[in-house]
């Protein structure tokens, strides 16, 4: 459970990393806000949801971070845990309609 953790951890800062060097232009690699077309893309704050996109990522970097030092430390049912609070946050931002997902971005 230790390395699962680490490994997500460790992604996820990685594409916060990114997130932070692409700045504005790292809109492109959200899902679902690639596939919209250039005018509607423009109809949306790109910084806000960069900013978003990226703090999201931090968050689940350092849960699943907690959770794997939690259970090198003391047991692997901390990283289990770890895993079901990621599981619920991912789930709470997932859209299937990417128009739904950006409408708190519009500008």
């Amino acid at each position: 459970m230790v390395e699962a953790c680490a490994s997500l951890s460790l992604i996820f800062l990685i594409l916060a990393g990114l997130f932070i060097i692409l700045k504005d232009k790292g809109a492109m690699f959200i899902s679902g806000f690639n596939t919209l077309s250039k005018d509607e893309r423009e109809l949306y704050d790109k910084h806000q949801l960069v900013q978003a996109t990226r703090n999201s990522l931090f968050l689940w970097s350092i849960i699943l971070g907690i959770g794997g030092v939690l259970s090198y430390i003391v047991s692997s049912y901390a990283g289990v845990i770890s895993f079901i609070i990621w599981i619920f946050l991912f789930c709470k931002d997932l859209h299937w309609d990417a128009r739904k997902a950006f409408e708190k971005y519009k500008k």
